[in-house]
Parts: structure tokens; sequence; C-alpha cells
């Protein structure tokens, strides 16, 4: 019960201060909706209008994952400005438990990616919210935000040892989107980006809601992004504390 406290207590709090930052508003709020935009001509162009509530759909996700990616690098970031990330390291519990609230809180505020790329598409390209599996959809959403959470948790480990985690997540937001499948399907993407996808919480994440939208096996894909998103939290919990403890050996932990 205190550890999942901690949890909530913590995740909270980091949303709170997601909440408070402009940089961070104004990215909710402009993003998804270029996205959306996006998606919503691309498959337009490409003929495939009846395919337009999965384009939403497939924005939406892009708008959790970028949200999960820099507002995690961001909450590092910020902590290490504001003089608190060494508190946090020295905190009596571990650091996973410390750390996950951050990436937890920029998944749930990510949620609102998914809700406005849904709502611009209805409101002004008239896409009917015609989902195959409704109920399926929600499930499919909270695991898919959870699951951002925890790779956003193995990301951390890394982000804790950089100094401009920014510069990192510059670099993985579109490959890992466009590996994912979120708006492109795989199939046309090269075979050798088959088994990356494989391994990526991501793509079972994407193809869950994109099952529950349009009809087809979904409970699969949301276990086997549970299965990879439990992986995830184990190897971040490992890598945090190797890095934390590479971190203090190597004196990298203080103020950039």
């Amino acid at each position: 019960m205190n550890v999942l406290r901690l949890l909530v207590v913590g995740t909270l709090l980091h949303a709170k201060q997601i909440s408070r930052s402009p940089f961070e508003v104004a990215i909710a709020l402009v993003v998804p909706v270029v996205q959306a935009t996006l998606a919503v001509y691309l498959f337009r162009a490409g003929g495939e209008g009846h395919r337009l509530l999965e384009a939403a759909v497939g924005a939406g996700v892009m708008g959790v994952w970028s949200s999960v990616l820099f507002g995690s690098g961001g909450a590092i970031q910020n902590q290490r400005w504001q003089g608190t990330l060494e508190m946090i390291m020295l905190a009596p519990r571990r650091p996973v438990l410390v750390i996950l609230p951050i990436t937890i809180a920029t998944g749930l505020t990510g949620i609102y990616a998914l809700l406005a790329t849904l709502a611009w598409g209805r409101l002004l390209y008239g896409i009917k919210l015609d989902f195959a599996h409704p109920a399926a959809f929600v499930v499919a959403a909270v695991v898919c935000v959870v699951a951002l959470g925890m790779f956003g948790l193995l990301l951390a480990a890394t982000f804790v040892l950089m100094r401009n985690a920014n510069a990192l997540a510059n670099t993985l937001e579109y490959p890992v989107w466009l590996v994912s499948g979120m708006l492109v399907p795989i199939t046309v993407l090269p075979s050798w980006t088959g088994p990356i996808a494989a391994i990526l919480p991501t793509t079972w994440g994407a193809r869950a809601l994109r099952e529950a939208t349009s009809g087809g096996p979904v409970w699969p894909s949301v276990g086997i992004c549970l299965g990879i998103s439990l992986l995830c939290l184990a190897l971040g919990g490992l890598a945090l504390t190797h890095v934390e403890r590479r971190a203090r050996v190597a004196a990298t932990l203080a103020l950039a």
C-alpha cells in the first residue's frame, strides 16, 4: 500500500507540474491538432478516406508517444535544473519508484492528444467515431498509456546520464512511431524493421487501438503489450539502479 500511495501521489504531483508549464501546455494543445490534420489529408490523398478514423487514432497515439518521450526527458532535465535530481536519486525508495511516476504522468497528459485528435477529426472533418469495439478501445488506450509510461522509464535510465536528454528524444521520436506502425502500415516498411517493431510496446499498443477501431482480435495485442511493458519495467529498474551507481562513481549526476 505504501508503494501504491507513493506512485499515485508522485504521479499526481508531476502531472500538476506539467500542467503548470506553458511550454508543455502549448505543445499539448498544438501538436495533436497538427498531426491529426496531416494524417487526414494524407489518407484522403491516398484514396483511403474510409480509414480516416484509423488515421485520427494513429495520430493520437503519436501524440501520446511524443508526450512520454519529451516529457520524460524534460522532467529529468527539469529536476536537474531545479537542483532536485540528486535528492530524488538519494531518496530512501528505489530510483525506479521515484522516476516511474514522472513517466506515467507524461503518459496521462498524453491522453489529451488522443482525445484531441478524435474531437478535431469529428468537429472539423466529420469523422464518425464508430468504433468496432468501444469497450476494448478504452481498455487498449489505458494499456497503451501504461505501456508507454514503462517504456519511458527504460529510457529514463539514459536520460539521467545525459545532460541534454532532449538530444536523444529528438532522434527517437519519428523513427519509433514510424517503425511502430502508428500511421504507416508495418507491411510497407523494409523487412529488417520487423524484429525491431516486434519488441516495442508502442507497436502492440497502436495495433490494439487500431483493431479496436476497425475490428479484429484486440486482446492478443493487449496481452503482448502488457507483457512487453512489464519487461520494460523490470529492465528499467535494473538499468536505473546501474546508471545511478555509475553516475555517482563518475560524478555525472550534478547540475548541467
